[in-house]
């Protein structure tokens, strides 16, 4: 039920919790369980109702039924375009850690330079060095893939278009 649930919400600690509740509403109402055969199904549409019940009080819970799709993405680009978000957090990982800081405070999170050198303590300049060679080796490691590539241009291009 953890493996379930975890694939359903990507939280560990969420997924403790709806098992929890699943198991504890499964066993107070067991007596209305009328086939045994079907324990496991069961106790799966508990933990369906009790994600939904979450998701309706978090108000995130979108019916794919009624959701008009806005854009014109299809699900090959955006198949694509998470396994290019991938791809650039396992380079921005395999960066050194004053690297890491640097690059995901300024380029993620959108500080500026002088915010990121109060933050960590460090010379504007080393900021700017770190930032520079951060920036260098990511695209040394992502060269290679042409579509990262494209995508940071088109987005390049986004940006600077104010679109």
């Amino acid at each position: 039920m953890f493996r379930i649930a975890f694939s359903w919400c990507h939280d560990e600690m969420l997924a403790d919790d709806l098992v929890q509740d699943s198991l504890i509403k499964a066993l107070l109402r067991l007596n209305q369980l009328k086939k045994p055969e079907v324990l496991e199904s069961w106790v799966i549409s508990i933990l369906n109702n009790i994600w939904r019940d979450h998701l309706r009080r978090q108000k995130e819970f979108i019916d794919i039924d009624e959701h008009i799709q806005l854009s014109n993405e299809n699900p090959e680009n955006i198949h694509e375009r998470d396994r290019i978000v991938l791809r650039v957090r396992e380079a921005i990982g395999l960066l050194p850690m004053g690297q890491r800081q640097v690059i995901s405070l300024v380029d993620l999170e959108g500080m500026s330079y002088n915010e990121v050198s109060q933050t960590l303590e460090i010379p504007v300049g080393t900021v700017m060095s770190r930032l520079n060679r951060a920036r260098n080796a990511m695209m040394n490691k992502l060269s290679n893939d042409s579509q990262v590539v494209s995508l940071h241009q088109q987005q390049h291009w986004l940006e600077k278009n104010n679109v």
